[in-house]
């Protein structure tokens, strides 16, 4: 639902366009590694909790900061660590004030696992997309849309492949319910929530980047209190204003945040 538009989009924008073999192979790498962090990601919901899975899958500025220090040998800042580990801390806080059951119950370890491939697979997306989509190392910055069109239909095939080995047909037609919420995901969540980290990548490392989604469990907290009624604890609040604070200090120090 999101690669359609993009791709007619980027169709019409290019008019023929090429980019060469080698860009066109790393954004279908970087595709995949989209597809692992939402294949894991939604299924280590089966097995762990929402806020846990959510904390799990926000551990990208951790994968990134490291791929940065031992592969481009680009050493952290200390407003960089002090960040990260102040946000680590309150999306742990945010996390465990509102552990709950899973649905399928004795699996947690499983479910942690798969959270945590969700986390490093989206930092190999991003890195992938910074150096090959956007730095000037890789040839001509390519625009947003033409990125994500690419980047979201290698997604898109793979997950459809991956249906018929995991015997997961669609939901029914009838079943508006669910159809609405597919509709829902691909039109808000990727189509301008995840287009936007990638336009977000011509001003910021894929590091800093990675920071600003450790807003998700704030995020899924408040939406729990304003649709299920969940309330925000002392302990929420806090974590909340730690991760606020800790995504501001990155990005206002974004500009030597590695040396």
């Amino acid at each position: 639902m999101a690669a359609v538009p993009l791709v007619l989009i980027a169709s019409v924008r290019s008019r023929g366009a090429r980019i060469g073999w080698k860009r066109e192979a790393a954004l279908a790498l970087a595709g995949f590694a989209l597809a692992a962090h939402f294949a894991t990601w939604i299924a280590s919901l089966l097995y762990t909790s929402v806020a846990i899975s959510t904390l799990l899958v926000t551990t990208t500025p951790l994968w990134t900061s490291l791929y940065d220090l031992f592969v481009t040998r680009a050493r952290p800042s200390r407003d960089f660590v002090v960040a990260l580990a102040l946000a680590s801390a309150g999306a742990a806080a945010i996390a465990f004030a509102r552990a709950g059951a899973a649905p399928v119950p004795g699996h947690a370890l499983l479910g942690d696992a798969l959270a945590l491939i969700g986390g490093i697979a989206m930092g190999v997306y991003l890195i992938v997309v910074r150096r090959s989509g956007v730095t000037p190392s890789a040839g001509p910055a390519l625009s947003t849309t033409a990125i994500v069109a690419r980047t979201y239909s290698w997604a898109a095939l793979t997950l459809l492949l991956a249906t018929v080995p995991a015997h997961q047909p669609l939901p029914a037609f009838t079943n508006y319910a669910a159809w609405l919420g597919i509709l829902g995901m691909g039109v808000f969540s990727q189509l301008l929530g995840h287009t936007a980290l990638n336009a977000a990548l011509r001003d910021f490392s894929a590091s800093i980047v990675a920071m600003s989604t450790l807003i998700e469990p704030l995020a899924a907290a408040i939406l729990a209190a304003l649709l299920f009624g969940e309330a925000l604890s002392a302990q929420t609040i806090a974590g909340g204003l730690a991760v606020l604070a800790a995504v501001a200090l990155s990005l206002g120090r974004q500009r030597v945040i590695f040396t």
